[in-house]
């Protein structure tokens, strides 16, 4: 799954006419960079949830054939957030673990690490990053592959995850929440392992985070 359905505030006034995900950068939009990489994975069926000028997003992907998938669209009349996002999509999801990705990250990580991870009993599987400077406090600790909420050396999650369905059953289709609290509570409970990444990673989340990345691969056409 993708989300994809975030107003960006902190993107405005771009983001009032454009998507995030339609963002384009090194000549194509990021959500592209993501499908692209997804199939390169052996992945081939993605569920992306819409709601913030979504009909510009699946005109431009439609099926996905173009990339060599069948895409799904989970649409919110208002943006549920990360948590209420999954939880509405979850009948198209089913009950497998299955790969999310946050359409406004560009990174390097090779998704076919995570192809048929198992989980077990665990809830989540997390990928993260050294911290970048909007973010130097971390998320969550790591202890070899167990992530916790411990004081000590943190790292920020890069968006970038394995999830059991089971970590929002408890949130009704329709209701808003965020991840954030969810993991960290499965964390809590020794639920959620992780790996630390240390290759490319750039948040768009605001302009100043575009333009670095921008920097990097460009604007393109």
């Amino acid at each position: 799954m993708i989300l994809a359905a975030g107003r960006g505030e902190r993107l405005r006034p771009l983001t009032d006419r454009m998507p995030k995900a339609l963002i384009e950068a090194g000549g194509k939009p990021l959500l592209a960079w993501h499908l692209e990489r997804i199939r390169r994975a052996g992945i081939r069926e993605v569920v992306i949830n819409v709601s913030h000028l979504a009909g510009l997003i699946t005109q431009r992907f439609g099926d996905g054939a173009e990339y060599g998938l069948a895409l799904h669209w989970s649409h919110e009349p208002q943006a549920l957030e990360t948590a209420g996002g999954i939880a509405q999509a979850c009948s198209l999801l089913g009950a497998a673990p299955f790969l999310l990705v946050n359409s406004d990250i560009w990174c390097d990580y090779d998704l076919s690490a995570l192809r048929g991870l198992d989980l077990g009993s665990r809830l989540a599987h997390l990928v993260l990053i050294p911290n970048p400077p909007h973010n130097v406090a971390g998320d969550f600790s790591l202890d070899g592959a167990r992530i916790g909420n411990d004081a000590g050396a943190r790292y920020t999650y890069a968006g970038i995850a394995v999830l059991s369905p089971a970590l929002v059953s408890g949130i009704a289709p329709g209701e808003k929440a965020p991840l954030g609290p969810l993991l960290r509570l499965a964390a809590g409970r020794g639920a959620v392992t992780g790996e630390l990444h240390r290759g490319v990673w750039h948040d768009v989340g605001t302009e100043e985070r575009l333009a670095t990345l921008l920097s990097r691969v460009g604007r393109g056409s």
